[in-house]
């Protein structure tokens, strides 16, 4: 597994750029070693996190608007101030139907988002 190191100890939301990853979706990868990665996910009302699947392990914090989350084929409307577990392996994806801000935390690393 190839290894990034860290990030610097104090990251300043105004000098990271946003990164557009989709339609009405854009991020920020605001912290990370091998093992933890935290990043913000800004989205646009119809924003859509396209269903996908990751080895990784994910928490991720509703910091506003409201989405509706499918973990494993559950379906749920999540707003401010919730959060959803998703285990590895599983599919999961979000559309959203009020702007808003997730913050997610990856374990380990996403290397993905790396490249």
């Amino acid at each position: 597994m190839k290894t990034f190191g860290a990030s610097k100890k104090f990251l300043f939301a105004d000098d990271i750029e946003w990164e557009t990853v989709g339609e009405g979706v854009k991020r920020k990868i605001m912290g990370y070693d091998d093992k933890i990665m935290l990043v913000v996910v800004a989205f646009e009302e119809g924003g859509i996190g396209n269903e996908h699947k990751h080895y990784h392990s994910q928490v991720t914090y509703v910091e506003s608007g409201t989405f509706e989350f499918s973990i494993g084929g559950e379906t749920k409307t999540v707003k401010g101030g919730d959060t959803v577990y998703i285990p590895p392996h599983v599919l999961h994806g979000a559309v959203c139907t009020k702007k808003g801000t997730l913050i997610d935390v990856f374990s380990p690393i996403r290397e993905d988002f790396m490249e």
